[in-house]
């Protein structure tokens, strides 16, 4: 797979993804959004990976969209108006599952974040499950300062990680939320001192989260994100019937012997 705008590499159980235009601030240009969607299919496909990291590169983490490429997409001024918005419309939806294959990833995606996380960045880190970040780090819904709403995520994933009112004021005034603030309302799982820092404590929660059964930590990512989309009735009927499927194997006695035995459990990986 050849990537210009991210480097990929696996490392036992965790596959490490990470943006490496640093000197253009790791901004989002054509190749990132079909980049990354063919890294995820990669991290679908190997069993072998239980979690992955996310990562940046520089003094941000990524100041978002690359302005000069989306300014120059669907401008031609020949074009039939109607035929000009529906192709518009599916290089939208194309973006859209940039984030989305992250967001459906079988395995848990943890963010770590340096300096700024602007406009599309919002749109990455929430497709995440788990968020650290640096001391310096902040957040920015970036689309309103560019008369823009947010079309990728951010709208749609933020209110399920923040309360109604701070969500409004981010998404209408485009200020800064910065760490600190982040990690109050529990939008970041912690803070850590400088961008090696929290890559560390990225790399150590990707560990015990690998260490736990591979099956059951499938079926957590999946009950949760069907709990977050459905009502609670259709969530507790989900859980059901996964459980009814799932709970067949020999990662639950492999668990309890190793519990009862006081040792760590070893789970075998998923199947290709």
């Amino acid at each position: 797979m050849e990537l210009s705008t991210l480097e990929y590499r696996v490392d036992g159980a965790i596959a490490h993804v990470t943006m490496c235009r640093p000197a253009e601030l790791n901004t989002m240009n054509k190749a990132f959004w079909t980049e990354l969607i063919q890294v995820f299919a990669a991290i679908d496909e190997n069993p072998a990976i239980r979690a992955v990291v996310v990562a940046s590169t520089g003094k941000h983490f990524t100041a978002g969209l690359d302005l000069g490429w989306a300014g120059a997409t669907g401008n031609d001024p020949d074009a039939d108006p109607g035929r000009a918005r529906e192709a518009f419309r599916r290089h939208i939806l194309h973006m859209q599952e940039t984030f989305n294959v992250i967001d459906r990833c079988r395995v848990p995606v943890i963010a770590a974040i340096q300096g700024g996380c602007i406009g599309g960045g919002v749109d990455f880190v929430t497709a995440c499950d788990l968020r650290i970040g640096t001391e310096n780090c902040f957040f920015t819904v970036q689309e309103i300062n560019i008369a823009i709403v947010a079309d990728v995520g951010t709208l749609q994933r933020l209110p399920h990680l923040l309360p109604q009112g701070l969500v409004r004021e981010l998404a209408y005034t485009g200020r800064r939320f910065p760490a600190a603030e982040a990690r109050q309302w529990g939008f970041l799982n912690r803070v850590e001192a400088d961008h090696e820092a929290a890559l560390e404590a990225a790399r150590l929660m990707a560990e015990e989260i690998a260490s736990k059964s591979p099956l059951a930590i499938t079926g957590i990512k999946r009950v949760l994100n069907h709990g977050r989309d459905h009502s609670i009735e259709d969530g507790l009927e989900f859980v059901a019937l996964w459980n009814a499927a799932m709970l067949q194997g020999e990662d639950v006695p492999n668990a309890v012997r190793a519990q009862m035995a006081k040792q760590r459990a070893v789970f075998a990986d998923l199947k290709a």
